[in-house]
């Protein structure tokens, strides 16, 4: 089954507490991400200006951070 969330990448503006950060998108758009929990897991920092890949949640909420890159 695939996943039809769809993944995009984005520019870390500004880190905000509890692991949330404001993502400044390729097409301009700004939104709000967490860190997934692989992350987490295994510690992976994410710092401004850091370029990252999403996967946006297709109902208007949160994105999540799955990739440093």
């Amino acid at each position: 089954m695939e996943n039809a969330t769809p993944e995009t990448q984005g520019t870390v503006e500004e880190a905000l507490p509890n692991t949330l950060f404001r993502v400044s998108l390729d097409s301009g758009e700004v939104v709000l991400a967490y860190l997934a929990g692989k992350m987490r897991l295994h510690r992976i920092k994410v710092l401004v200006g850091d370029k990252v890949l999403m996967k946006l949640d297709p109902y208007g909420g949160k994105a999540r951070i799955t990739r440093r890159l």
